[in-house]
Parts: C-alpha cells; sequence; structure tokens
C-alpha cells in the first residue's frame, strides 16, 4: 500500500492560479493534490473574471479574502503572511506559464506547471536557474508519468532484461479534433492559436506527455531528429494537427513518435513500445494497470499492477492504494506524482537536497527537455523536414 512515511509529511498550504469553473486539468489538479492530504488548498487566482473564480473558490472551502482577482496580488499578499502559501500550481494556458512561474519563484513560492513550462527554451533555463537561487522545487505536470506500470518498465530497462535498446516507438494519437471542433469549444480554440499555445499544438499539447514517456523509462539521449507536421484542419495553420518525428539516439537506437489530434475514432492511443536485443515492453494508458512484456523465444506476458513478483524499490512508486484486480487510473497517477512533490518540497522547505536529489519527480530539467524537443521539431518541419542535431 502507499508509503505511510509519505503520508505522515506535513500538510502544504497549497494554491492554484487558473484550472477554475469547468477546467477539466484544474479538477485533476486538485484530486491529484489533495488525495492524500498532502496539500490543502487555501488560495488561488482561478479565474480571469474575478467574481467567478471569488464564487468558485468559496464552493471549493477557500475562504473569499483568499480568492484573489489576480495572481501577482495573490503572491504578493500571501508572502507575507505567516500562513501564507508553501506552493502553487499553475493551470493556465500555456502563453502565461512563464511570467506566472517567474513571479511566484521571485515571490519565494515552489511551482507545480503546466506543460509546457515555457514558450522558449532560453525561458526554460531561466525559471530553473531562480528556482535554484531561490532553493525551490519547480515541478512539471506530467500526469500519466505516475502509473506504476510505467515504473515497472523503467526497472526493466535499468535492469537490463531487454538488453541494449534498439527501437523505440511512442504515440498520442487521439481522434477527439477530426473535424473544426474549435468553432464551438473555447477549451481547445486556444490551443491552436499560437499567441497562446506557442509555436506548436499536438506536439506541444500531447506528444510531450509520449516523448517524456520515453525518456522516463528508456533514460536514452536524442541525438537528432526530424520532424514532419501537417494541418489536416486547414484553419488550424500555422499549427499543427498531426506529426511525425524521427529520432536516432546516443546509443545508436532509432525511434518514431506519432503525435495526432485527427486519428478518427481513437480515443488516447497513448502507447509506448520500447524493443531491446532480448525482449520487448509495451504500455497503452487506456489499459495502465497493464505491462506487456515479450520475450524472444517465450510466451508473451501482460505482468499486473499490484502484484508480488513486480519490482517494488521506492523509484517505481509502490504506491498502490488498493489491492491487485482493482483498476487505478488517471487520478491515482497524479495522485502519485503529486506525493513526490510532497516529499521534495518538504525537504526543500528543510534544506535537504540529499533527498530531493534522490526523489524520482517530473522536474525543471523534464520540463526543459520537452522545450527542447519542441524547438527541435519546429526547427526541423519549417526547414523542410531537415534532420537536426538535438543539442547545440
Amino acid at each position: 500500500m502507499f508509503d505511510d512515511k509519505v503520508r505522515e509529511l506535513p500538510t502544504l498550504r497549497w494554491a492554484m492560479v487558473g484550472g477554475g469553473k469547468g477546467s477539466q486539468i484544474g479538477y485533476a489538479h486538485r484530486c491529484g493534490a489533495t488525495r492524500d492530504g498532502l496539500f490543502r488548498l487555501v488560495a488561488g487566482a482561478f479565474d480571469i473574471d474575478p467574481q467567478r473564480g471569488r464564487e468558485f473558490g468559496v464552493k471549493l472551502g477557500v475562504l473569499p479574502e483568499r480568492c484573489y482577482d489576480n495572481y501577482q496580488t495573490m503572491f504578493a499578499l500571501e508572502s507575507k503572511r505567516d500562513d501564507g502559501i508553501n506552493v502553487v500550481s499553475i493551470a493556465t494556458p500555456n502563453s502565461t506559464h512563464y511570467e506566472i512561474t517567474k513571479c511566484a519563484l521571485l515571490a519565494g513560492i515552489h511551482v507545480v506547471c503546466e506543460k509546457p513550462v515555457t514558450f522558449t527554451l532560453k525561458e526554460a533555463e531561466e525559471l530553473k536557474a531562480i528556482a535554484k537561487d531561490h532553493g525551490l522545487i519547480l515541478g512539471v505536470m506530467y500526469g500519466y508519468s505516475g502509473f506504476q506500470m510505467v515504473h515497472q518498465a523503467r526497472s526493466l530497462v535499468q535492469n537490463n532484461l531487454l538488453g541494449e535498446i534498439r527501437v523505440i516507438n511512442m504515440q498520442f494519437a487521439h481522434g477527439f479534433h477530426s473535424q473544426e471542433v474549435e468553432l464551438n469549444d473555447p477549451g481547445a480554440k486556444w490551443r491552436m492559436n499560437p499567441n497562446i499555445s506557442g509555436p506548436t499544438y499536438v506536439l506541444g499539447d500531447i506528444g510531450t506527455h509520449a516523448f517524456y514517456l520515453g525518456q522516463l523509462i528508456t533514460g536514452l539521449a536524442v541525438k537528432k531528429l526530424c520532424c514532419s507536421r501537417q494541418s489536416f484542419v486547414k484553419s488550424r495553420a500555422p499549427l499543427e494537427d498531426n506529426a511525425h518525428v524521427m529520432m536516432h539516439f546516443e546509443n545508436g537506437a532509432v525511434g518514431m513518435l506519432w503525435a495526432s489530434a485527427v486519428n478518427a475514432g481513437s480515443m488516447h492511443q497513448q502507447k509506448i513500445r520500447v524493443v531491446g536485443e532480448k525482449a520487448s515492453i509495451e504500455w497503452w494508458d487506456e489499459r495502465p494497470n497493464q505491462l506487456i512484456y515479450e520475450e524472444q523465444g517465450k510466451p508473451s506476458q501482460v505482468l499486473e499492477r499490484g502484484m508480488g513478483y513486480l519490482d517494488s524499490h521506492d523509484d517505481a512508486i509502490s504506491s498502490d492504494r488498493i489491492g491487485a484486480g482493482h483498476a487505478e487510473g488517471f487520478f491515482e497517477s497524479w495522485a502519485n506524482v503529486y506525493a513526490r512533490f510532497a516529499v521534495v518540497i518538504n525537504a526543500a522547505n528543510a534544506n535537504d537536497w540529499q533527498t530531493v536529489n534522490a526523489t524520482w519527480f517530473p522536474d525543471v530539467d523534464a520540463g526543459i527537455e520537452g522545450v527542447r524537443w519542441l524547438e527541435r521539431c519546429v526547427e526541423s518541419a519549417d526547414n523542410d523536414e531537415k534532420w537536426v542535431a538535438y543539442r547545440e
């Protein structure tokens, strides 16, 4: 079951920027953060409309005077309170991430930010430096990375059960935007506006999830990549609703990532397949409690969450909340990630950087690599799909 030592950590005073009424991602943050009693929502600037945000915050149990009109006021006032917030989660459109995160860090507040953390690599590296200078945690919310079987896959790679890695196939290819849904869906519309979404749509919105999982499981560094992207719904140009990225890795492995919002009929199709010289593994987020393990010359195996034959070391997040056979899902994954944020934030508050450095969590470096990957994809696609070096 979930580690009791984690449950005994001090509860962090937590706030949100964005994530107001009707926000699915805001609901996910609240479910994940508060599930284990590690975070308590005490303040927020929930909406661009102050009155609507205040009404929403009060319904969540936040005191009216701590439902702020804007994030600047919240950070300024909360940083002066004896019971002020320790950490803030940023669940706003992409174009706002850099400024809000910077403001929070300069006010001495830990941050959990939605991805992509910034538009540019320069901005992301600046935020990393500010967080380091102030002794703060800057986490990036890769919510799928808390699934236990993702970490089991990572353990199999680390323990060399696959042998040398040869191929990594990654995809996140849903069909919900195969038509021009943004005409009547504000939540979709901003994602297709380059002024708000940034230089990409599906690559940044969903492709970075699959890329991070591939990086987390294999630990392999990209050497170079080639990206092809399309706007099948023409009004979305210059942003893509479909993209293919070919990658070569430093160890000689090759990979492909398919990100799409026009895979008509598909729900998610977020899958990671890692092929080694001895065996292969495959994980699918629609069946997250299972991991396929295929060893050459032997019958295929389906490994199940919660079973005693799985690795149980800390990095595998042995945080089953219910016995094997019962389905754990999306919100449990988010709660696992938030539990890790709680561990490192409490450690940073105690100046225990040994614990921070020894604990897995989606950190600012994960955010930086996501931004780097996006920049290289755009560079490649916008220059006749040429191969580009991943690191300059």
